[in-house]
C-alpha cells in the first residue's frame, strides 16, 4: 500500500481513463478502485446495442392521454 500512496496520482488517472485497479496486502486483493458507472449512461449504451429490435415508447403519457386500454378489452384483433 506504500506504492499506491505514493503514486496515487497515477492510479487514478488510470481509473479515470477506465482500468480498474486491485489494491493489495501481503499478496491478498484488500480492495478495488474502480471508475464509477452512470446507470444512466449504461441503459443508453445497452438500448443502443439493441439496434433498433426493440420500440420504446412512453407508457405513462399513454395512460395520462388516455390512449390506454384500461378497462381490459383488448383489441380483438391481437388477442
Amino acid at each position: 500500500m506504500t506504492h499506491l500512496r505514493q503514486n496515487l496520482p497515477t492510479y487514478l488517472k488510470r481509473v479515470q481513463a477506465g482500468e480498474t485497479i486491485q489494491v493489495t496486502s501481503h499478496g491478498r486483493v484488500i480492495a478495488r478502485i474502480e471508475p464509477e458507472h452512470d446507470p444512466a449512461e449504461e441503459a443508453r449504451l445497452w438500448l443502443e446495442g439493441l439496434g433498433g429490435s426493440v420500440t420504446l415508447a412512453d407508457v405513462v403519457a399513454s395512460i395520462a392521454n388516455g390512449d390506454a386500454d384500461l378497462e381490459g378489452t383488448g383489441d380483438a384483433d391481437h388477442l
